[in-house]
């Protein structure tokens, strides 16, 4: 199954859900494809979508993609890739009032240049992105939030040690 996710800003993604209606009547997409569409204008013909859905059914149909269809939001890229799913990231643009500006295209290209996801910039490679990322091997994301908090935690650490040498030197 194909897992479109494309968030909850306020912003349409109509290019994109048209795309892979587009290609599910070529024939270039036949799995079962299912969408979380947000506020998207479109409404797809060809496969099942819910503009919004709760925290249980979006890790349920998570669960059950083989591949996630997804626009550059960091958050929609790292939850897929600890789902350890194939991701396909496409992004918004903010030349058709997707998103504000083009900062998706920067993490696209940094999620793709280590081998997490497959990057696809133009909405029009969509079916070349699924046959490309279908053949790949991507590498394991691994978080650093653990190291992140340990760096918070020794420096908190230091500073406390530090203000107590301070006031002994002080006494």
């Amino acid at each position: 199954m194909i897992f479109v996710t494309l968030g909850s800003q306020k912003f349409q993604f109509d290019r994109l859900l048209e795309k892979i209606d587009n290609l599910i009547v070529s024939g270039s997409i036949t799995e079962e494809v299912f969408a979380q569409i947000g506020y998207s204008d479109y409404l797809p013909k060809h496969y099942a979508y819910q503009k919004f859905m709760d925290e249980t059914e979006f890790k349920k149909k998570m669960k059950e993609a083989d591949f996630v269809i997804t626009h550059g939001g960091t958050g929609a890229i790292i939850n897929a890739v600890k789902a350890h799913k194939i991701v396909i990231a496409v992004p918004r643009k903010a030349e058709y009032g997707e998103h504000v500006d083009d900062h998706q295209r920067e993490i696209i290209r940094e999620f793709g240049e280590q081998n997490y996801i497959q990057p696809c910039m133009e909405v029009d490679d969509l079916g070349e992105a699924l046959l490309q990322a279908g053949q790949k091997t991507f590498s394991e994301y691994h978080s650093n939030t653990d190291r992140f908090i340990s760096d918070i935690d020794d420096y908190l650490q230091s500073e406390i040690i530090n203000k107590n040498d301070s006031r002994s030197s002080r006494l």
